[in-house]
């Protein structure tokens, strides 16, 4: 299903669907829907927020900021509780949000968080940026690369995040929490996952396989079937669904 142009809370949006509500925060490339989200709008009411410091919206000075907004945004809106999912970037705004508010956020999804990082860290080249984000960087239709004034702002609060202060929190969410790298993934090394796992205590990690970092567009069947499951049935959900 195709999702529309919405307006919540003051933040621009696209949203879609029927079902339970499924919240999605985007990554460094802005706001717009991948085939999974689509896909997902089969069974879930999904609502794409477009984060604040992008569009016209001002931009927030951490990521504890950025989730007030969202969680904000997310009351006017009349949705008090949800499953909530982010993918790269989006994925570490929604930790925060499930951080501060673990009784709004009945799942939480992390798609190729950014969250952990390596010691010294540092993206790829531009020139290889393609092929570290898609497995198949030439298809059509893929989404522009994140522009420059955003990759600023982006490369602020991910440099300005405090990475054992945030280890240090991680033992206390107690919301149900998946973790997904793909095997492919070129942003960030897939083995990332198995910190968060170890440091919250409802977490499940997996791998997808024939994937690079925007898992969305390059498995959108076995994303929104892993997703989706995950979603409903929390820690019970099924593994196999991954393809």
């Amino acid at each position: 299903m195709r999702l529309g142009e919405a307006h919540v809370g003051g933040l621009r949006a696209l949203r879609g669907g029927d079902g339970p509500p499924l919240v999605h925060l985007h990554g460094a490339a802005g706001l717009h829907a991948d085939p999974a989200l689509e896909l997902l709008a089969d069974d879930f009411d999904v609502l794409a927020l477009e984060l604040p410091g992008f569009g016209r919206s001002p931009a927030p000075r951490t990521f504890d900021e950025a989730a007030v907004v969202v969680l904000d945004a997310l009351a006017e809106a009349g949705i008090e509780t949800c499953a909530l999912a982010g993918t790269s970037f989006g994925a570490v705004v929604a930790l925060h949000a499930a951080l501060a508010a673990p009784e709004r956020v009945e799942a939480l999804v992390l798609l190729a968080p950014a969250a952990l990082r390596p010691a010294g860290w540092r993206p790829p080249a531009p020139e290889e940026l393609p092929r570290a984000l898609f497995v198949r960087p030439d298809r059509e239709g893929l989404p522009a690369p994140a522009r420059p004034e955003d990759g600023a702002f982006v490369a602020a609060l991910l440099d300005g995040l405090d990475q054992e202060a945030l280890r240090a929190r991680l033992p206390a969410l107690p919301t149900p929490t998946l973790v997904a790298f793909g095997t492919e993934d070129g942003l960030f090394p897939p083995e990332l996952g198995s910190d968060y796992r170890a440091l919250i205590p409802g977490c499940s990690f997996v791998l997808v396989w024939d994937a690079a970092h925007e898992l969305g567009w390059d498995r959108p069947d076995a994303v929104a079937a892993l997703v989706g499951d995950f979603v409903l049935r929390h820690e019970a959900f099924a593994v196999g669904t991954t393809g």
